[in-house]
């Protein structure tokens, strides 16, 4: 029986997985990615004032000198360090997130296409942190000077920590979600759905929808729109590229099986 023959049966035999196992399959999987963000909150919840630190620096250098953030309920400044917590905890547990969700898929994959989940998880994980660097390093500052534009002498600018929080946490989530394009990219030409001359097709149509996104994960100045639609198109021409690599590779493969039968 050729290599071919068995990775079609071994595929099928994963696609006859009964419903209710897939089900089972599922939340055990969720359970493992529910216990590494509980795991990484009660880290991230123990360095909370100093992550908070670290994610005020960028406003707290543009406010004016002796300007800090506050808080006006009691209890805002407790609920927002569980925040912190709580969502720092998802970011450490990212590898187990990604690759638990890879273990779930990959029954449908064939056997061969299965050894690409370390790289999968490296990937998506390193894409993902470049991608929240790159917002709080090159968007952040200029997001805030705008904002902070609007203060005068009888208007002041009193950022409040969980509005802080919640708006930086969106742009970091935002960021780092798009840098994902290239894998997501390839995934999908891996599974036959997308190829690259359908993407080079499309390409004002994303161009289009990549400007959209910028001014709507972004504050409405021109200047952070192009900070997150420069990166997210040169991200979508990267993802032609590799998508007509992993073409050619899946041909070149298709070629030498036919040679072997």
């Amino acid at each position: 029986m050729s290599d071919t023959t068995k990775e079609d049966l071994d595929l099928k035999e994963g696609a006859k997985m009964p419903f209710l196992a897939h089900l089972t399959e599922l939340r055990r999987r969720l359970v493992i990615c529910i216990i590494a963000i509980a795991v990484g909150f009660g880290v991230c919840y123990y360095f909370s004032k100093a992550i908070f630190k670290v994610m005020m620096m960028p406003l707290l250098e543009v406010l004016p000198e002796g300007s800090n953030l506050i808080y006006t309920n009691l209890p805002e400044a407790f609920f927002t360090y569980l925040k912190i917590g709580l969502w720092g905890g998802v970011v450490l547990a990212l590898p187990v997130i990604f690759y638990q969700l890879w273990g779930f898929v990959a029954p449908g994959l064939y056997r061969k296409e299965r050894k690409y989940a370390i790289p999968f998880v490296i990937w998506s994980c390193l894409l993902f942190l470049v991608g929240a660097v790159f917002g709080y390093l090159v968007v952040f500052p200029f997001g805030f000077k705008f904002f902070l534009k609007f203060s005068d002498e009888t208007i002041r600018a009193l950022p409040a920590m969980a509005q802080y929080f919640s708006f930086s946490l969106k742009l970091l989530f935002g960021f780092g979600l798009i840098f994902e394009l290239p894998v997501i990219m390839v995934f999908l030409a891996r599974m036959g759905l997308v190829n690259a001359k359908f993407l080079g097709k499309q390409r004002k149509y994303a161009f289009l929808l990549i400007f959209v996104v910028g001014a709507i994960l972004t504050p409405p100045d021109i200047i952070s729109q192009v900070f997150m639609a420069g990166p997210l198109i040169v991200l979508y021409e990267v993802s032609i590229v590799l998508v007509r690599l992993v073409q050619r590779k899946k041909e070149k493969t298709a070629d030498e099986a036919a040679a072997e039968a």
